[in-house]
């Protein structure tokens, strides 16, 4: 009896796991994609983030989700990756939104635009202060879902070969610069250029440009800028805290199991933390190389700086005023902003302040 009662429930237990199977499967299927990405793979940081997404997705999901990442022109050309992910070339890609503001401004917010936030009142302001869901829903007018994929933190000011003493000096300068920026510079005599990033170094080298920014430290000097170009600039006072993000096709977001949706943001999330982290690592002992190299810090000086801001934010009202979706996001940023400043400028500022005026002192 009791032998006959265990055939049994085996037989069902056999029976249920045959349906089960299937269904899991079918929950999980195996799927493979394309990323085309904006860097080459020199930059183990920003392309490296690319490859550990790829990773950290194909590990949460059993090798069921693999991505697989091309470099800076092996699909599509650096700054063609909105335009792979939205005609279907490619399911994701994985870019700097602000390379598409000649399409529209508005797309510089998932980035940064000149005088704004830093890494940390960016990742505040994408997660609880509204911009993942102000700039989802501006993006759905280009068929993509984005997500944020990694932050470089505050950047450089670039490569000069003249030094720039006053703002009539940055008449006329072609200057390699991305994003909302060169709009900026454009008021007050630069003629912006957006280059790829590995095509960045033949540009300044041939004299096609005369200046060039890119990230900081650790990336100019693997491109080789300080061959080419001997004044270094700081502070990138157009990029705080600038974000990187993925692009999903709109159709594929939303044919993914829910499971390999929340493994896609789990392994953004991470790459974030994964490139800010190894930036600051980096980018120290790069700086020491670069100056013990020959390479001339310069600070902008606060005519120029105060020229910029004026710009810059002279640019803002009149694009709110010509744009509603640039104003949508904009009026929501700017007291975002606000609040930030108020915190940091008590909490931060004061303790960064205090710890690099005792380190200068132990060292003098």
């Amino acid at each position: 009896m009791k032998r006959r009662v265990f055939l049994k429930s085996a037989g069902v237990g056999l029976a249920a796991s045959a349906v089960a199977a299937p269904a899991i499967a079918q929950s999980n299927p195996e799927l493979k994609w394309r990323m085309t990405v904006s860097w080459p793979k020199s930059l183990d940081t920003l392309y490296g983030a690319t490859e550990f997404a790829a990773k950290r997705v194909a590990e949460l999901t059993d090798n069921r989700f693999q991505i697989r990442v091309f470099a800076a022109g092996e699909i599509v050309p650096a700054l063609q990756v909105l335009d792979a992910v939205q005609n279907g070339t490619v399911e994701c890609g994985h870019t700097a939104s602000y390379y598409y503001v000649g399409k529209d401004p508005t797309f510089a917010f998932d980035t940064a635009i000149p005088f704004g936030l830093n890494a940390r009142q960016q990742f505040a302001w994408m997660h609880f202060g509204g911009g993942n869901e102000l700039y989802q829903e501006f993006m759905k007018d280009y068929g993509i879902h984005p997500i944020p994929a990694g932050n470089t933190g505050a950047q450089m000011g670039g490569w000069f070969r003249k030094e720039i003493k006053t703002v009539a000096d940055l008449q006329g300068l072609k200057m390699r610069i991305g994003g909302f920026a060169g709009r900026v510079l454009g008021k007050l005599g630069v003629v912006p250029q957006q280059i790829g990033g590995g095509d960045i170094y033949p540009a300044l080298e041939k004299g096609t440009i005369d200046a060039a920014e890119w990230v900081g430290p650790y990336d100019d000097e693997k491109l080789g800028f300080n061959k080419v170009a001997k004044y270094y600039y700081y502070p990138g006072w157009w990029e705080g805290g600038p974000q990187v993000s993925l692009f999903v096709g709109s159709k594929q977001w939303e044919g993914l199991p829910k499971a390999y949706q929340s493994a896609l943001q789990t392994a953004c999330a991470e790459a974030n933390g994964w490139m800010l982290a190894k930036y600051d690592a980096q980018n120290a002992p790069a700086l020491r190389r670069l100056v013990a190299g020959g390479t001339l810090l310069r600070r902008f000086n606060n005519e120029v700086m105060e020229a910029c801001y004026k710009a810059a934010y002279e640019l803002y009202d009149e694009t709110a005023a010509t744009n509603a979706k640039f104003k949508k996001i904009y009026e929501p940023w700017k007291k975002f902003r606000d609040d930030q400043h108020l915190w940091f400028r008590f909490a931060e500022q004061s303790f960064d302040d205090f710890m690099y005026r005792k380190n200068a002192q132990r060292k003098s």
